[in-house]
């Protein structure tokens, strides 16, 4: 988890144009996702403002302070509201900034970025990012891998072959996240995310070959930067002693944070093209979602027939 993010990454990620503070954006830091639309302070009411947010300025905001204000009365607010702790000032959909904000920001060292998007459009992205980037992380060993679309982590003990199946399965056109180590975070309640550390990015570890650049090799289209987490598949070398699931209802599951991931084991063995394998179980897990269950299938089949059995 990143204690802080600095305003200049914000304004690269979200796109952001700088109006004032270009020299200021590595020197101030975001601590804290949550973004404040400063509507009471406008009415002078500043005993609850939450001085350590970005301040997003909308048609709302921008039309009040026109209308309603005096020049003066402007400055002293915005002077007010641009302390220490303030990260930025942002203004949403293209609106000209007011004077008396640029004076503010200028005596009191705060950035000033500008954005042609809605304000709430502004407000979902900025949040989005800031949450991820500030989230708890947990580092998993294994692959991640972007199937038909669906993110899908491959786990298993060191040496089993996650990293060859990853390969394989990137020959096959799907995409990969990470490998040999994934930072995972919980985005909302029912989302998990994960994404490779910035040293291991596009790189792929193959036993006996060394490290390979997967974009430079495969193209841009074989890499992606995040994706949601949907299914793990767990890798587990095969013991005659050990009870595989053999028709897809012994479903598990693994808890990150606050969310519950399905989970299915896999067994390893010298034939078994595990490529196909974790194809076929992320188009299964896809078809379930969908309303489509082999399982029940199988067994409506089967009281069928034991029905038909019985009346004869």
């Amino acid at each position: 988890m990143a204690d802080s993010v600095s305003v200049k990454d914000l304004v690269n990620n979200i796109r952001l144009e700088v109006f004032h503070g270009e020299e200021l954006l590595d020197q101030k830091q975001i601590k804290v996702s949550d973004i404040s639309r400063p509507g009471l302070e406008l009415t002078n009411y500043f005993k609850f403002y939450p001085r350590e947010r970005v301040q997003l300025f909308g048609k709302t905001e921008i039309s009040y302070a026109k209308d309603s204000m005096s020049s003066d009365d402007r400055l002293n607010t915005y002077r007010r509201m641009a302390t220490v702790d303030t990260p930025a000032f942002v203004v949403s959909t293209g609106l000209p900034i007011p004077v008396e904000l640029t004076q503010a920001a200028k005596e009191n060292k705060v950035p000033i970025l500008t954005s042609k998007l809605t304000t709430s459009r502004l407000l979902s992205n900025m949040t989005n990012y800031l949450e991820g980037q500030l989230a708890e992380r947990e580092s998993v060993h294994g692959e991640l891998v972007e199937i038909y679309g669906l993110g899908v982590l491959i786990t298993g003990d060191s040496g089993i072959g996650k990293s060859e199946t990853a390969l394989d399965l990137i020959k096959r056109g799907h995409r990969l996240i990470a490998d040999d180590r994934v930072d995972v975070f919980q985005q909302d309640e029912q989302t998990l995310v994960g994404e490779s550390p910035k040293i291991l990015r596009h790189l792929l570890e193959i036993r006996g070959v060394g490290i390979i650049d997967v974009m430079n090799l495969f193209g841009a289209g074989s890499v992606k930067g995040h994706t949601d987490i949907n299914l793990i598949v767990h890798l587990q070398n095969w013991d005659d002693e050990t009870k595989f699931d053999r028709l897809g209802n012994g479903e598990e599951k693994r808890k990150f944070f606050d969310v519950e991931i399905p989970k299915i084991t896999i067994p390893v063995r010298v034939g078994r093209n595990l490529g196909d394998i974790i194809e076929a179980a992320a188009m299964n897990f896809r078809a379930k979602n969908m309303g489509y269950d082999a399982t029940k299938v199988f067994d409506d089949n089967l009281n069928e027939l034991i029905k038909d059995n019985s009346t004869k």
